[in-house]
């Protein structure tokens, strides 16, 4: 996902959720379907590596 995002040029916040004990709290909120990674794109989620929804939500 790292370098999906780096290669076009896209800002984005990376948090390690085995770090990060706040960044574990926000993916538990997120609900019990999600599994990792997760991308938070204006809101909308990403579940996975789906470069079709991830580049409709980049608007590319």
């Amino acid at each position: 996902m790292e370098q999906y995002l780096t290669s076009r040029g896209v800002a984005y916040t990376y948090k390690d959720i085995t770090l990060d004990t706040q960044a574990w709290q926000e993916f538990l909120e997120l609900g019990d379907r999600v599994i990792t990674p997760v991308t938070v794109i204006d809101g909308q989620l990403v579940v996975g590596f789906n470069r079709q929804r991830l580049e409709q939500l980049l608007g590319r």
